[in-house]
């Protein structure tokens, strides 16, 4: 028989309240508000609490504090992954970020469904994991709904509601989000020359 955890991380309805989940989230949840707690100068601090956090990348992520978060070791951080204050990431499911993406100030990645049957949510919920790119820039305050993929070297602007997956090299805002340009030749070039 699979457990709880089993069903969550594929994505199949699952008891939250599984007291192994609900350890693994007091878990975290202490971690973070260590993490949250820290000073500036406190980096070595910082970086430990970090690699106990995230399932990977915790060694290089850049945290500017408060994060929250509901596991963690469902999330799976590239090389250098910023993020700015008070970011949220419900990880229920897989939390797949690229190398060197910027989450603005209040970005919120959320992975948990909840059925629309009543009777069914008050002991049952799902999710469903979100990817994102290399390089992708995500302005304060956005939402990334659960089974979003975005694609490397795009821009989601600030307080964007992405409900739908958004390719690779393009410029994207709105709620719900979608992709206004491609981001130019031009554009990528004038910044790779800056001092």
């Amino acid at each position: 028989m699979r457990s709880e955890r089993e069903k969550m991380l594929a994505g199949e309805l699952y008891d939250a309240l599984d007291p192994e989940l609900v350890a693994d989230r007091y878990r975290v949840r202490d971690l973070c508000l260590r993490l949250n707690a820290t000073r500036d100068e406190e980096e070595a601090l910082r970086r430990d609490l970090c690699k106990q956090i995230f399932g990977k990348g915790g060694d290089t992520v850049w945290m500017q504090p408060p994060f929250f978060c509901d596991y963690g070791s469902n999330i799976e951080l590239g090389e250098r992954v910023y993020f700015n204050f008070n970011c949220v990431v419900l990880d229920v499911c897989r939390v797949r970020i690229g190398d060197f993406t910027l989450f603005g100030p209040a970005v919120q990645i959320l992975t948990p469904l909840h059925p629309f049957d009543a009777a069914l949510r008050r002991k049952q919920e799902n999710g469903k994991p979100v990817d994102i790119g290399s390089d992708v820039w995500v302005g304060g305050g956005a939402l990334i709904l659960p089974g979003v993929s975005i694609g490397s070297r795009t821009v989601i602007g600030a307080g964007s509601v992405v409900t739908r997956d958004v390719p690779e090299g393009v410029f994207a805002a709105g709620n719900p989000c979608r992709v206004i340009r491609e981001i130019g030749e031009d554009e990528r070039q004038s910044y790779a020359s800056a001092p």
